[in-house]
């Protein structure tokens, strides 16, 4: 039986009237890659940071974890990091004037300030966590490199590794493969298959091919409720998520095929 690690139940986001989030449910089982699309404005991104609780809902809880979960609905942030849930932005936050292996030290101890980390001395085990971490986002081979010299795509899987050192239970990604190149894409989506099989991964992301190629599950939102759910193929051949979602590209085929 599968289990369930987080549960969103009837959430809502009310900025000033407007509702960015309305009555939203999301379930997540453990060691799954979950992809969370749908046009501009739907809500998705919302969605994460109510998750991660940078943002709070106007209603509705979020659960996490075995048995039940604990309701984190209004824990803070680093409170709800604290229990094992890791939240990665757009833009990659590491730090570019360091190495690539000091940035996976300084995630190793951040609980420290991050001159604190740089001068306490790693134990065996904690380097053999840094050397597995290093080859499974590929990039062992450029661990004294400066983090600002490594390419977007590398820049990103460099973030991720130093937040899967946290061993968070779930890893939310947003439009981790915005901006890749096409090989760089592929690897991420190799990646992410990867850090599924021992931590569950919602990914918001707008690149269809991406998600046509790597998706197991997809979750579709519209104007912020859930619109549908299911497989790329069972999703794509909705005829509401093709007039909201997919019916552009739908409509350019057609026009194609008829010229």
């Amino acid at each position: 039986m599968e289990s369930v690690i987080l549960q969103c139940d009837d959430v809502t986001v009310d900025f000033d009237g407007f509702k960015a989030v309305q009555g939203m449910n999301l379930t997540l089982v453990k060691g799954e890659l979950r992809f969370l699309i749908g046009p501009n404005g739907a809500g998705k991104t919302t969605m994460l940071d109510v998750i991660c609780g940078k943002t709070k809902p106007a209603a509705g809880k979020v659960l996490f974890g075995k048995s039940g979960g604990i309701d984190i609905t209004r824990r803070k942030e680093h409170q709800i990091a604290e229990l094992g849930i890791g939240r990665k932005f757009q833009t990659p936050s590491i730090f570019a004037s360091l190495t690539v292996h000091e940035n996976f030290e300084i995630a190793m101890k951040q609980n420290r300030g991050v001159f604190a980390a740089m001068r306490a001395k790693l134990r065996k085990e904690d380097g053999e966590r840094i050397a597995a971490q290093l080859e499974m986002v590929g990039l062992a081979e450029k661990s004294q490199w400066r983090a600002g010299g490594l390419s977007h795509g590398e820049k990103q899987w460099l973030e991720i590794g130093m937040m899967l050192l946290q061993e968070p239970e779930i890893l939310l990604l947003d439009e981790p493969v915005a901006g890749m190149t096409d090989n760089e894409t592929e690897k991420t989506g190799e990646l992410l298959e990867e850090i599924r099989k021992t931590q569950s991964v919602i990914v918001v992301e707008h690149d269809m091919e991406f998600v046509r190629n790597f998706a197991s599950f997809v979750t579709v939102m519209h104007e912020g409720k859930l619109l549908k759910e299911g497989s790329m193929e069972d999703v794509q051949r909705d005829d509401r998520v093709a007039e909201v979602y997919l019916g552009k590209r739908r409509d350019v085929d057609a026009s194609r095929s008829t010229a």
